[in-house]
């Protein structure tokens, strides 16, 4: 082999050895380029769960608070109750105390 056949074997050499190097080099770019997006993918997603567990917790917060608002209500309106029932009997016997000293009394009961 001459001079100039072996320059132009070398050059197709030189060419494939390129080509195969950008290829390989393209392939492990786009590699690197589905693992970045897999990455992002991923930091969203964890956002994402942080933001719906905050929003989670603080609905919790809301909801137990209005809980126990309103066990303190249920708690004041027994007390409520129990107080007009007190008055009731006192009030029912003082009516019966009234009737029968308005009929001593020679009256007629309403």
């Amino acid at each position: 082999m001459d001079v100039a056949t072996l320059g132009a074997v070398g050059t197709i050499l030189v060419g494939l050895a390129t080509a195969v190097g950008a290829f390989v080099g393209k392939r492990g770019e786009n590699r690197a380029a589905q693992s970045g997006a897999v990455l992002t993918g991923y930091g969203t997603l964890v956002g994402d769960l942080q933001e719906e567990r905050d929003k989670a917790q603080t609905k919790l917060a809301e909801t137990e608070q209005r809980l126990a608002e309103a066990y303190r209500e249920l708690a004041t309106t027994q007390t409520d109750n129990a107080q007009l029932r007190a008055e009731i009997t006192v009030l029912r016997a003082d009516a019966e105390r009234l009737r029968a000293r308005v009929v001593e009394l020679g009256g007629s009961p309403t």
